[in-house]
């Protein structure tokens, strides 16, 4: 890709996104930029993936192809305003805060620019991501597979309506603290059986991780690779008896709506 990328904000998702970007060759280190009032954080990256660097917002914003906003939401409309008269007139932009919708900040931007609305997560820090995108109409279809090739540095992604960044929030953005959960009570029901608890969290873990494999690289419908594992009478039907009889199903299906309905509120 012969585009020069620059980030405002360079916390931990800024810093998966450099590093997935670096580390897959998408683009040379020197056409990385990234722009940081933390010393310490903009050290780390330089130093890590030898891209430049700089306090200056404005330097990637006059100088780079595509700008990703990494900042926090509160304070999308103060970088805007610093940047809008500098960026350049085809740049595009990524946005990867929650609540943040095109339609606000084509507003704030107060011309005609491209804009793509991202949401990853927080495995994207270990490679394993995964990112919704939706593009506004300015961004031509070259244009969203630059983007997509970027968040697939670092995991999958695929594109959305912008209707489905709510439901993104409860299915991928906010899932990983859900299956956290579940790995931390497996293992907890490990070390009550007697198994330490740092082996506990290998075993748990490990096996979600394997689980989740299997769903993606088989295809396979995951109450299908469910039924593989139950055995008729067997320990694992018990204990998916005893899930189901402790309403398992319906939490998640709840944690979900509940997230879905609050990254609502949240875009108004």
């Amino acid at each position: 890709m012969n585009k020069k990328i620059g980030f405002i904000g360079c916390g931990n998702m800024g810093q998966a996104m450099i590093g997935g970007i670096v580390r897959s060759g998408l683009v040379s280190p020197e056409q990385v930029y990234a722009a940081d009032p933390s010393e310490q954080n903009l050290t780390h990256v330089q130093e890590e993936y030898g891209i430049c660097i700089t306090q200056d917002n404005l330097i990637p914003a006059k100088k780079c192809d595509i700008i990703v906003l990494s900042v926090k939401p509160y304070l999308y409309a103060d970088v805007i305003e610093e940047i809008r008269d500098t960026v350049k007139e085809d740049v595009i932009i990524v946005m990867i805060a929650a609540g943040q919708t095109i339609a606000v900040n084509e507003a704030r931007f107060g011309r005609n620019i491209k804009i793509v609305r991202a949401m990853p997560n927080t495995p994207a820090l270990v490679g394993e991501g995964m990112a919704a995108l939706c593009a506004n109409s300015f961004v031509t279809e070259e244009e969203k597979k630059d983007i997509q090739e970027i968040f697939e540095s670092f995991g999958k992604a695929e594109f959305v309506g912008e209707s489905m960044m709510d439901v993104v929030a409860g299915v991928s953005g906010s899932s990983p603290a859900y299956v956290y959960m579940f790995i931390e009570a497996l293992a907890d029901g490990a070390v009550l059986q007697g198994m330490p608890r740092q082996q506990a969290y290998t075993f748990a873990a490990q096996a979600v991780l394997g689980s989740a494999r299997m769903v993606l690289e088989t295809g396979m419908h995951p109450g299908a690779l469910k039924d593989m594992v139950c055995s008729p009478g067997g320990t694992t039907i018990e204990a998916v008896a005893s899930l189901e009889q402790n309403g398992m199903r319906a939490a998640v299906i709840q944690a979900v709506h509940v997230c879905t309905e609050k990254s609502k509120e949240m875009s108004k």
